[in-house]
């Protein structure tokens, strides 16, 4: 394998929470709240326990085959070039994924905090960052993850205790209203960005020491991101209500700068886009770190630090062409990527699995 560092199971779920949490606390609440209304929160609890069902699968899998990658394992069980076919494919995914997730950084930082500042310098700018992370291996930007989770934390922790008198219990109500059928609707979306979108884990997962621990270890890594982006859906409509919630671009941003403590604590939205930063860092680093690997694999490269640069320029110019307008995204976040992500998030890994075990691949510990 490309990739030498070999990363703990507590740095693996650092790395979970980071992807999980992502680029969905600062959009998930508007699109649960559009579908769901008052009923968001439970809509991302639903969506929750089917990314845990996800993991599942993930670990099955994975756990088959320890030592390889996602690349390794497809040509093992569908043949050397069908194998290889699906790990382009994998490849496009994860860089899509990447180019989507760099785009929506850059629209927040273009329309919310640096107004006359081009997107393509923004891109350029946080794109060289994540190069820098990753050019060193897994091991070096995952342990910088140990450094930035606590500040996430504490930040999402100080918007929880300076916002109850914010509240209104009246928004959550009635519990149900609507009844099912919205809120299973609402989950959808949820389900596509994050969770089936931790696939992209698959290529890290054989780099991760004490492997009998690993299932534990992406299991809480999932539930405690899932859990931070229901409590923000739930803080959203307690807040803002549910309409207000539905036609914001960025409702925790929104609900970050109600925030006003006397006349000295004011403007906090700070620490929203603090954590986001950080989150949509790590899972951008992740997916291009994941499309580079698989990219190396395939063509049987012995280094792939000579693919950043180039892969990060193509990587540039595809996020700002990759939809014309928010209101675009929105569509397609909501109606296209389920599908799209459930392909190589749920549909393939199901067939690996369904083939390895007709193969009789022995998870490790049996």
């Amino acid at each position: 394998m490309i990739e030498q560092g070999k990363i703990g199971v507590h740095q693996f779920t650092i790395l979970t929470i980071l992807f999980t949490v992502g680029s969905s606390i600062l959009i998930a609440p508007s699109g649960l709240a559009f579908e769901a209304k008052q009923d968001a929160w439970i809509a991302a609890v639903l969506g929750l326990l089917v990314g845990l069902l996800l993991i599942m699968l993930y670990h099955a899998l994975g756990s088959r085959f320890p030592q390889k990658t996602l690349v390794a394992y497809s040509m093992e069980l569908i043949g050397k070039w069908p194998g290889k076919a699906v790990s382009l494919l994998y490849f496009c995914f994860f860089f899509i994924l990447a180019a989507l997730v760099l785009r929506n950084l850059g629209d927040f930082i273009t329309t919310q905090v640096l107004v006359d500042t081009p997107l393509q310098f923004t891109h350029i700018f946080f794109l060289g960052i994540i190069i820098l992370g990753i050019r060193n291996g897994l091991e070096t930007f995952t342990r910088t993850s140990e450094i930035f989770l606590p500040w996430v934390l504490v930040f999402f922790f100080l918007m929880f205790i300076l916002l109850p008198s914010q509240m209104k219990m009246s928004y959550i109500q009635p519990i149900f209203g609507y009844g099912l059928k919205p809120i299973v609707r609402a989950s959808v979306s949820l389900i596509g960005t994050p969770y089936l979108e931790l696939v992209v884990f698959l290529m890290i997962i054989p780099f991760v020491n004490q492997t009998r621990k690993l299932g534990k270890a992406f299991f809480i890594g999932v539930s405690i991101g899932g859990s931070l982006l229901v409590l923000i859906s739930l803080l959203s409509i307690l807040v803002l209500g549910d309409d207000l919630t539905a036609v914001q671009m960025y409702p925790s941003y929104s609900l970050a700068k109600r925030i006003s403590i006397g006349s000295f604590l004011e403007r906090l939205e700070v620490f929203m886009a603090g954590i986001w930063f950080i989150t949509i860092y790590f899972k951008l680093t992740l997916c291009f770190y994941a499309a580079t690997m698989i990219f190396g694999e395939v063509f049987n490269l012995r280094d792939v630090r000579q693919l950043y640069l180039p892969l990060g320029m193509i990587l540039v110019v595809l996020s700002i062409i990759a939809y014309p307008d928010a209101a675009y995204f929105i569509q397609f976040a909501s109606k296209i990527w389920v599908f799209y992500s459930g392909t190589f998030g749920f549909a393939i890994p199901l067939l690996l699995l369904v083939l390895a075990i007709f193969r009789k691949k022995k998870t490790v510990g049996e």
